[in-house]
């Protein structure tokens, strides 16, 4: 048996002091484990801790250990990495995790996180993109194409959706305006905040009960994965739809 982490990290915590404590009953896992287990590094798991991304670890006498709620939420940190979430986003994004959730919460919302359609982002440095683009991209351009959602920044390179990136060169060439992209962006974010709000709680109060522990069950997971593609055509259609009826709708002034 490895060491658990002890007093001296000066981060745990008795057992009774929140939920994320767990059951006594259930599996737990001390430091070196854990970290085997996510593949990160010590000082990564008390880096995230000391930022609040993952709950101090539960007490057990003089030793420190980790329960499938601290497994879950570190998954979910990766998870928001991988999408290319900043420290901070990510930071709002768990603040937002009541403290109460179970694993199997937890791990639905980073299953909902997955990417729902197939065309993955490409990591590009600036020459690389431009290089795609063909041409030289402005600072402005840059920041139409992030408001249109053809690529979003992460550190010094850039995650671009390829497909979708001669449509938004294009519209650079017929002169969209960056403001008319940035109001469209804020329209896209508040309907799906909710849409997304509505869908999780569709699939977690319906469909994940169904399935028994969601966290580890294949079939659930071969479900949202079948059913993502689907989602965004439903989207689609619906939104089609609704503009539709919004053109025929004479406008006032």
């Amino acid at each position: 048996m490895v060491k658990s982490e002890g007093p001296a990290d000066g981060v745990t915590h008795d057992a009774s002091d929140n939920a994320s404590d767990g059951d006594p009953q259930e599996e737990l896992l001390t430091l070196e484990e854990l970290t085997a287990r996510v593949g990160l590094t010590v000082r990564t798991v008390r880096f995230y801790t000391s930022r609040g991304l993952v709950p101090p670890p539960i007490r057990r006498g003089r030793s420190g250990y980790y329960s499938a709620a601290h497994l879950a939420r570190i998954e979910l940190v990766l998870e928001l990495q991988s999408h290319g979430f900043t420290l901070s986003a990510i930071e709002r994004y768990v603040a937002g995790i009541p403290e109460d959730a179970t694993p199997e919460d937890i791990t639905l919302a980073r299953t909902m996180l997955a990417p729902w359609q197939s065309d993955l982002p490409v990591e590009m440095d600036r020459e690389q993109l431009e290089k795609k683009a063909g041409r030289a991209l402005s600072a402005e351009d840059i920041a139409t194409l992030q408001a249109l959602g053809v690529l979003r920044i992460r550190g010094t390179s850039y995650l671009v959706a390829s497909n979708q990136l001669s449509i938004g060169m294009r519209l650079l060439e017929l002169g969209f305006p960056r403001e008319v992209a940035v109001a469209a962006a804020a329209v896209y974010q508040e309907h799906g905040e909710q849409m997304a709000k509505e869908l999780y709680e569709v699939i977690n109060d319906k469909l994940a009960p169904l399935y028994g522990d969601a966290t580890t069950s294949e079939h659930f997971r071969e479900i949202m994965e079948r059913l993502k593609p689907l989602s965004v055509g439903g989207l689609v259609s619906a939104y089609e739809s609704a503009v539709a009826r919004a053109a025929r709708t004479p406008r006032r002034r």
